[in-house]
């Protein structure tokens, strides 16, 4: 599953999201990807994606969330997402 990690400077929550999602990417197969919220594409995704503030998180191209990132919901909506074995 391809993350989209919008986050900025000096943001702690944006180091909690980035640690969080290190931790669950092999378990998920999670395929991070960091894009700062002050580039133009940070700001285009933020937009369009309803990002009011930092870290926003976008699971395969849609909104999931955005502020401090829940563990909990995340791996809920992971598990959710994660194809049938």
């Amino acid at each position: 599953m391809k993350v989209t990690l919008l986050t900025q400077e000096n943001c702690d929550f944006c180091d909690q999201a980035k640690d969080l999602l290190h931790r669950l990417g092999p378990e998920f197969g999670l395929e991070v990807k960091l894009i700062d919220v002050s580039t133009d594409r940070g700001r285009s995704l933020a937009e369009s994606g309803g990002v009011l503030f930092p870290p926003g998180v976008l699971l395969d191209g849609q909104a999931f969330s955005y502020g401090r990132l829940s563990e909990r919901r995340l791996r809920r909506e992971l598990k959710r997402r994660a194809p049938v074995r």
